[in-house]
């Protein structure tokens, strides 16, 4: 009989440790990462979730999906995680993860421009002089709103691509873009002559979250705490600053010489972490 029980306890651990092990390894779903600004969003989960939950692995989905279906997806449960830029939509119908995925990146414009309105551009000193000039921006988008409660005049459609070719036809005067983002998007569209301007940059308070599925707190606190830990050990400033998209984008956007123009975001969800310095860029140190 003794034996029968030191074998039934053997059976029992073995069967919760594997019950254990399966319960904890998952593979986490995630968009299809389309070039160098998606794949530091990739990069950043998975540092993350390392820390967490090493047993993870992460997959992305076969085809790329838009904003919207992607949303949707999450909410079907095909899909755990995606990224984007937080707004209110997104807000009620998914859980947001609150530490911004890029410090704020987001939140930092500078603008894409036709290369003939270079020295327009370059008489920029004020504010009031900055809404002499209209911006195009998404309808949808979560900054969108920012730029009008900011007073900025703001050009709207609806799709991503129709901003270069609007731009390039004098429908409105600027494009602005998050750091990271005007310098491939010049590059992707020579054919329309678009630069980037040296003089200007506007900054308010936009983050990129990580975004679940409202019922999965597992996976949110996994996310959240593990990106808690590599921010302490230091190992998420190091992914994030040593990234060469990064580093190049810090390099030409040659901020110590921008006139900055700040604005409020009356739009920021209750939650957003703003007391949480370490969350974000400090632009002092990047001068």
């Amino acid at each position: 009989m003794k034996l029968w029980r030191k074998l039934s306890v053997l059976l029992l651990t073995c069967f919760l440790f594997a019950f254990y092990s399966y319960s904890h390894a998952q593979t986490v779903v995630v968009p299809k990462v389309q070039g160098e600004k998606e794949q530091i969003l990739y990069d950043i989960l998975a540092l993350t979730l390392s820390k967490s939950a090493p047993s993870i692995t992460l997959s992305t989905l076969p085809e790329v999906l838009n904003e919207a279906q992607l949303v949707s997806e999450v909410e079907a449960e095909n899909l755990d995680v995606m990224w984007s830029g937080g707004d209110k939509e997104k807000d009620e119908r998914l859980e947001a993860v609150r530490i911004p995925v890029l410090k704020g990146l987001l939140g930092h414009r500078i603008f894409l421009i036709r290369k003939e309105d270079e020295a327009r551009f370059s008489t920029i000193k004020t504010f009031e002089d900055l809404l002499q000039f209209e911006a195009g921006q998404g309808r949808f988008w979560g900054d969108t709103q920012i730029l009008k409660s900011a007073g900025i005049p703001t050009v709207t459609t609806i799709k991503y691509k129709n901003l270069f070719p609007m731009l390039e036809g004098g429908r409105f005067d600027y494009f602005p873009r998050a750091l990271h983002e005007p310098f491939i998007e010049a590059a992707n569209h020579q054919h329309l002559d678009l630069v980037v301007d040296t003089n200007v940059m506007l900054v308010y308070p936009y983050a990129m979250y990580f975004y679940v599925n409202k019922n999965d707190k597992r996976l949110h606190d996994l996310i959240y705490s593990g990106f808690e830990k590599a921010i302490e050990d230091g190992s998420y400033d190091e992914l994030f600053f040593n990234n060469s998209m990064i580093q190049d984008v810090l390099t030409k956007a040659n901020i110590a010489e921008r006139t900055v123009f700040r604005v409020g975001n009356p739009h920021l969800h209750p939650d957003t972490p703003l007391n949480r310095t370490e969350f974000w860029l400090d632009l002092k140190n990047l001068q």
